[in-house]
This record gives structure tokens, sequence and C-alpha cells, in this order.
């Protein structure tokens, strides 16, 4: 199977907004909820938002109210709206379906956040 592509990482000011895509392969998107997670330095990687095919969402409570997750089941893609963002969100994110496989991490995309 192909690993999931993250893109749309970049250096934003804090207060600032992002929007991260993640492509990943029909046959596994099609069946499986997705979802974001994130490993900031020094910590371990930590779920941030997730949807299944139906389109219902959950997220961590660090970023309620501030990022959205939403997928395209025509482009097989997974994307996250991040506004608000704040020093402490800076970390690679991932996408992996939920619960993640250990086995379909991508390279993650960086974003960082300064103060």
């Amino acid at each position: 199977q192909v690993q999931p592509v993250e893109s749309g990482g970049g250096l934003v000011q804090a207060g600032g907004s992002l929007r991260l895509s993640c492509a990943a392969s029909r046959s596994i998107f099609s069946i499986n909820a997705m979802a974001w997670y994130r490993q900031a330095p020094g910590k371990q990687r930590e779920l941030v938002a997730g949807i299944n095919s139906g389109g219902t969402t959950n997220y961590a409570d660090s970023v309620k109210g501030r990022f959205t997750i939403s997928r395209d089941n025509a482009k097989n893609t997974v994307y996250l709206q991040m506004n608000s963002l704040k020093p402490e969100d800076t970390a690679v994110y991932y996408c992996n379906v939920l619960p993640a496989w250990n086995h379909y991490w991508g390279q993650g995309t960086q974003v960082t956040v300064s103060s």
C-alpha cells in the first residue's frame, strides 16, 4: 500500500492559519475513519482530530474551536483547517487511519508557530 502524503505545513505567526491536506489511497480512504496526529519535539505523538466515513468528527480538547477536520471522499483527501494557531501547536503533523496503523505513517508536514 502507498503511504499517505501530507502537505500544507509551514511557518506562521501566532494567531495565523494553515490548511493541511492528506492524500490517501482510495482503498484505505473509502472504508476507514481518518485522523490527524501530531508530534512535538520531545513529546509523544498525539491524536489531534478524527473523522469517520459519515463525517462525524472528534477533536482533542487543546484544539476544539480552532481546528476543523474535513474529508473529500471524491478526492480521497482529508484536510485540517487550523485557525488561531498557538506556539504550542508547533509539531510535525501526520495523517493516518483511526485508530492508527503502525505501518501507515507518512513523512508528515512541519508546522511551526512563532510567538
